[in-house]
């Protein structure tokens, strides 16, 4: 059965994607610059509009590093105002289960459910660092192997709360309604909270927000496939996208869960072109603008955990290995390679192998996937990693904001179109996301496991 395409867009503020030095480049934090790569994607019948937060500029060497320094206004506000300049595109925000609290963070996110009419999402992401936690009065730290205890406890209460109310809690009584005994009552306890009383927001459109996560480890699969709706993934390569939808969808039905109830949403960038040539030097044009010369020293030390700073960005990797005894030179920042010691070295002999210098190196192993090719190419690309099950759509990180998504949704969409793999217009039935995403009503299955101590 030809599947049809889920797409997104990311807004991705200013980090080593967003070529913010572009002339074409416009404000990370101008509410206009959201509402124009919004109403884009709404004009390209996109499912959701996606945002990133960051809760503490990242530091490397006791300096703030430039791409940090705009930071991100916060999500749930901007995520509000877009409600009101779109109609039906879904609103997802990055929000942080490590310092949110489940009281809190279940009322905002049913409060956007309801002013958006059921188009909230909401991607949950942990951090196991105190450096971030210092922002935060509890001082924020937390274990790295509980992280995900935290955040499967956290969704599970947030999924009591917005159970708390019936739709019979307000009931008509001529031409108004009158609230039943006790609405909104709710009581939950588990290793990370305890907490009880009665909920201030009758149950929203969804009744759930659509839940995202992120992350790649065992345990991140294993925490998405008990507890998320969508999970917002990187792969390079059809084979390895395969593996790892193969993977994670067969970890479903230990959850009495079916495939169709998790979406495989990779991350990718995109360039195009008249001809595959011009992509290709228009990418190439691209990368060593997000990579700068300092930028890639910046990356690399990232590795090394030492300061390369005497380094030529063109000449050789360091000889010595990564000092993996050493205090971390970088804060805030999510650790990205498990073995620093082998990663030099695999990066040793590519950069022999192909004669790179630093640059070059940095440009070619942090690269994410990317579609690059006139617009019947990437149209092609797009549809065969959905078809061979590779995912069921992508989340399209544009190097410039807000322009970036402009020409895909002028010139591959109708392609897709064509091609009788993606919608020619919303839905006039369900107007929610999660209807949008062909999602079940609800994941009470999971609330209901996890309070009677079943599998997290």
């Amino acid at each position: 059965m030809t599947k049809q395409i889920i797409l997104a867009a990311h807004f991705p503020g200013v980090n080593n994607t967003t070529v913010w030095t572009d002339p074409a480049a416009g404000s990370q934090i101008e509410f206009s610059s959201f509402a124009h790569l919004a109403r884009t994607a709404e004009r390209g019948l996109f499912d959701f509009l996606f945002l990133a937060e960051g809760l503490r500029l990242r530091e490397q060497r006791g300096e703030i590093y430039d791409l940090d320094v705009v930071g991100r206004p916060d999500t749930l506000t901007v995520l509000a105002a877009i409600a009101a300049v779109t109609t039906r595109l879904g609103l997802a925000g990055t929000l942080n289960a490590t310092f949110h609290e489940p009281y809190e963070l279940a009322r905002q996110l049913a409060s956007l459910d309801h002013l958006s009419g059921g188009r909230a999402a909401w991607n949950v992401v942990t951090t196991p660092n105190a450096f971030t936690g210092e922002n935060f009065r509890r001082g924020g730290f937390l274990d790295y192997e509980d992280r995900y205890t935290r955040a499967a406890e956290f969704i599970a209460a947030s999924r009591v709360l917005w159970d708390s109310w019936e739709p019979s809690d307000l009931v008509a009584a001529g031409d108004t309604f009158v609230r039943t005994p006790s609405p909104g009552s709710f009581a939950f306890s588990g290793s990370q909270f305890d907490i009880s009383g009665s909920f201030t927001v009758p149950r929203s459109p969804q009744r759930h927000p659509v839940i995202i996560q992120a992350g790649d480890s065992a345990a991140g699969r294993n925490f998405a496939a008990a507890s998320a709706d969508a999970i917002f993934s990187r792969h390079s390569t059809l084979e390895d996208g395969q593996a790892f939808y193969a993977d994670v969808k067969g970890r479903l039905a230990a959850h009495g869960r079916t495939p169709e109830s998790l979406k495989i949403l990779p991350a990718v960038t995109y360039v195009l072109g008249d001809t595959d040539a011009e992509a290709q030097e228009k990418a190439h044009h691209i990368r060593r603008q997000q990579v700068t010369p300092q930028t890639a020293i910046r990356l690399l030390e990232q590795v090394w955990n030492a300061d390369l700073s005497t380094l030529d960005p063109e000449g050789p990797l360091p000889s010595f290995d990564p000092d993996v005894s050493a205090e971390s030179i970088t804060q805030g920042r999510t650790r990205l390679h498990d073995d620093p010691v082998a990663t030099a070295h695999r990066w040793r002999e590519l950069a022999a192998a192909k004669g790179l210098g630093i640059r070059d190196l940095i440009i070619e192993v942090t690269g994410r996937q990317s579609f690059i090719g006139t617009p019947a190419a990437v149209a092609e690309s797009v549809n065969e990693f959905v078809q061979s099950d590779a995912a069921d759509g992508f989340i399209l990180v544009p190097h410039l904001t807000p322009g970036g998504l402009d020409d895909f949704v002028d010139s591959v969409v109708p392609l897709l179109q064509e091609r009788g793999v993606f919608r020619t217009a919303y839905p006039d039935g369900g107007s929610t996301l999660r209807s949008l995403l062909g999602l079940p009503e609800t994941s009470p299955a999971s609330v209901s496991a996890y309070l009677n101590g079943g599998d997290k």
